[in-house]
């Protein structure tokens, strides 16, 4: 019975996840949507927490954990992001809306594919221990799902091809090579947690300025610091 406490776990991250999809396609709250990308985002730290708390590691938990990210990082900020996009659309003049434009918003189904292609990637890279190649799941789910509820205080957000723009650089980012920083803490003191801990500083101000509209801009501010680093490494091999 031990051993299944993380997979029942994972499976609320996956319910989370489907309720999302609900609440965005039948009810269009993407605000409430987006709150349970949090929430399956919890219990998917939770459920590898469980694991190796209780030491029972294993092969099922690890491909239900990777099936269910697909569903809750994957799907579910795809049709926050598809219902969002059909909403700008409709801003834009109607001399500029034909049916090419129309589908347009459908390009947002790269998502959920190209997450499920990293996911099954980063279970058989060995170079992802530590830090990752390409933009982890969760800090997509966090950038496009949450992008709606920035549109008050970014107005270009309401932009259907910046929106657009965004959809098909951060899926491509998903499969990139761009090394990326991870938050996984090995030990708490200053000296080698540096960058984690600047970024979750600037991480608690955006937070306390702008509340739930501050993830896009939080994960750009990821995205920029990984750059740094990568263009300095690169600096320093030279």
């Amino acid at each position: 019975m031990k051993k299944q406490i993380p997979n029942c776990i994972t499976c609320m991250n996956i319910i989370c996840g489907a309720i999302s999809i609900v609440l965005s396609l039948h009810y269009g709250n993407l605000k409430l949507a987006a709150m349970f990308i949090i929430f399956a985002a919890m219990f998917d730290f939770f459920d590898g927490f469980t694991a190796r708390l209780l030491k029972v590691q294993s092969p099922l938990g690890v491909d239900l954990d990777s099936l269910a990210d697909v569903f809750s990082f994957g799907g579910a900020p795809t049709m926050i992001i598809f219902v969002w996009l059909q909403h700008c659309l409709e801003n834009l003049p109607p001399a500029n809306i034909n049916g090419f434009v129309k589908v347009l918003p459908f390009l947002a189904f790269l998502i959920p594919a190209f997450s499920a292609y990293r996911l099954a990637k980063f279970n058989h890279d060995d170079r992802q221990h530590n830090d990752f190649l390409g933009l982890p799941t969760p800090a997509n789910a966090l950038f496009l799902g949450f992008l709606p509820l920035s549109a008050d205080k970014l107005t270009f957000v309401n932009n259907f091809w910046i929106v657009l723009g965004f959809t098909l650089l951060f899926s491509i980012l998903l499969i990139s090579e761009l090394p990326m920083f991870s938050l996984k803490f090995k030990h708490f003191k200053w000296k080698g947690n540096q960058v984690r801990y600047i970024f979750i500083g600037i991480a608690v101000i955006l937070f306390a300025f702008f509340r739930l509209g501050s993830f896009p801009i939080i994960i750009l501010c990821y995205l920029l610091i990984s750059v740094t680093l990568y263009a300095l490494n690169k600096i320093q091999m030279l």
